[in-house]
């Protein structure tokens, strides 16, 4: 048996493990794995210029690829800086192999700077989570964490990695990989009894959810859809290319206004969730956003979301792609012809309302406000989905000022938008960086709000020392709009304090060129489209500081 440093033997298992770029912010206690990094040039590194940020490229490349990542960071305050992005990577089910360096076993006791218990920190935020006691223990737990993360409902895990085991040396066996397939489908029986209580229903509607990205069954959701000829509404966080928006059935994302909601769907008679949390909410309304008498059929991977709030006719913990595969043929089956023209009635009166028929019209208020400065909201969105290229990723963290970005711009495949899941603000300009990487050469647009970029705008340096083709679009109004709506909204009140960042104004263009990154403000609405266009079909990366409308009314 060959010997074996345990650094070099960590970053062993990661590669076996799948993992090709570790994102990291080394300090003292990860030296050891700095210093096996010469020996392991084909495993990529990542430096993100502070702890939160590396989590949110780690939790970037993930979602925008399905695949393991790792990212390590730097012992308890490191630790503790990343805590908001494993959150959102929580929130989100990424499969994420976190670690931090560690003071040496016994070392800790002395309470040395720096020292904290890592395990406890992470607990809460993970699947797993573990610290190192032996370098032979160390392969077991790196697979016990790849398969964890890996097994859906997938998600992030933690390990501890104390000095000491990281130099020690020894004949260690590396064993191998694991992974659990759930690609299960319900009993022929119970396809049957779905089938025929989907049938009954006059008025079913579908919501769509991560699930479906995570599955890789867009394409048969569209055809469930069709055979049902029911309604699909993306899940109420839309932070995902959960349904294919031009599809004829899409009708587009719900909100999370709860009296809205429950207007909309006591229209129907049947709700037919895949894969979502599908009526999750903001903030507290006394109005429940699913009617009572709305009975409930949910299919998924993810059992903690069924009947997790509302109680379910029918629970199916089953793998979309294959559940829905072979779910079609038997409503096909059962339904029979009568049914089929039916679905076809159904599915031409949706062209009247659906996501294209809203787009037309939305597009067309927008194009009313063109020459209104500051610069409209809408226009803005409008005039980055027009610039998009065909195989262009959107990324989406605007808040207020992108209200309709993707009632513009469609969903066109699973890995083609991403937006913030959590409310955790500050994801995105990190994100962009590993949703690059991972989606390599696709160009990246990404819309984000002045407040949030600013949480982690030293991201842009990664994104120039990478030379990554994204392009980042500031929604700039000066201060936190959604917060000064909702002050004036729930409280009548329009004396806005801490709302604001106008004295001094914030250069982006400074900033972005600081660190850089070509860098334009635009105030006139008529440059916008054309910018965009030269800029998402130029290589490297750029910044637009765009000047926005900061009326709250």
């Amino acid at each position: 048996m060959n010997r074996i440093t345990g650094r070099s033997a960590f970053l062993a298992l990661l590669k076996d493990e799948g993992v090709t770029h570790l994102f990291g912010n080394p300090g003292t206690t990860e030296l050891p794995v700095m210093d096996a990094l010469k020996d392991h040039p084909d495993l990529t590194y990542v430096l993100g210029l502070q702890e939160s940020l590396v989590v949110a490229m780690a939790d970037g490349y993930a979602r925008a690829s399905g695949e393991l990542v790792a990212c390590n960071v730097h012992v308890a305050p490191g630790l503790g800086n990343a805590l908001g992005s494993l959150f959102n990577a929580k929130f989100t089910g990424t499969p994420m192999i976190l670690t931090a360096g560690q003071q040496e076993l016994g070392h800790g006791l002395t309470e040395p700077l720096l020292y904290h218990p890592l395990v406890p920190m992470a607990e809460p935020l993970v699947k797993w989570a573990v610290e190192v006691p032996r370098l032979e223990d160390l392969p077991r737990i790196v697979r016990r964490a790849a398969k964890v993360a890996m097994t859906p409902p997938t998600g992030p895990v933690f390990i501890s990695l104390p000095g000491d085991i990281l130099n020690a040396e020894a004949g260690i066996d590396l064993g191998a990989s694991s992974r659990v397939d759930t690609r299960v489908r319900p009993s022929n029986e119970t396809l049957r009894t779905l089938a025929e209580r989907l049938l009954k229903a006059s008025k079913p509607v579908i919501i769509a959810g991560d699930e479906l990205v995570k599955s890789d069954a867009l394409k048969v959701a569209g055809q469930f859809a069709s055979a049902l000829g029911a309604p699909v509404y993306q899940q109420s966080a839309p932070y995902g290319a959960h349904f294919i928006s031009t599809h004829p059935c899409y009708m587009g994302s719900l909100t999370r206004d709860q009296k809205r909601v429950r207007a909309l769907l006591s229209d129907f008679d049947l709700m037919i969730v895949l894969g979502a949390d599908a009526v999750r909410m903001s903030v507290m309304d006394p109005v429940e956003p699913k009617p009572e008498d709305l009975p409930v059929v949910h299919i998924g991977l993810n059992d903690w979301d069924i009947a997790k709030n509302y109680a379910v006719e029918i629970g199916i913990k089953a793998d979309l792609r294959e559940t829905l595969g072979a779910l079609v043929p038997v409503i096909d089956e059962v339904g029979g012809a009568s049914h089929r023209d039916r679905a076809k009635a159904a599915i031409a009166a949706l062209s009247k309302n659906n996501w294209t028929a809203n787009r037309d019209v939305l597009a067309a208020k927008a194009r009313d406000r063109q020459s209104v400065t500051p610069i409209d909201v809408d226009w803005l969105s409008l005039c980055v989905a027009e610039a998009l290229p065909d195989n262009a990723v959107l990324v989406n963290e605007g808040l207020t000022s992108s209200r309709h970005l993707t009632d513009f711009a469609p969903y066109t495949d699973r890995y083609g938008f991403h937006g913030l899941a959590s409310g955790g603000i500050g994801w995105s300009v990190p994100a962009s960086v590993g949703i690059a990487m991972a989606q390599a050469p696709r160009p990246v647009c990404t819309v984000v709000g002045d407040g949030s970029a600013m949480y982690s705008i030293q991201a842009l340096w990664t994104a120039a020392a990478n030379k990554l083709p994204i392009t980042y679009v500031i929604c700039n109004n000066g201060g936190y709009r959604i917060i000064k709506q909702r002050l004036l909204s729930f409280h009548g009140n329009d004396h806005f304090i801490g709302m604001d960042f106008e004295d001094p104004p914030i250069d982006f263009v400074q900033m972005g060129q600081s660190m850089g990154i070509p860098s334009v403000r635009i105030e006139d609405p008529a440059a916008l489209a054309p910018a965009l266009k030269d800029a998402m079909r130029t290589p490297g990366p750029k910044l637009f500081d765009v000047i926005v409308d900061d009326k709250v009314g």
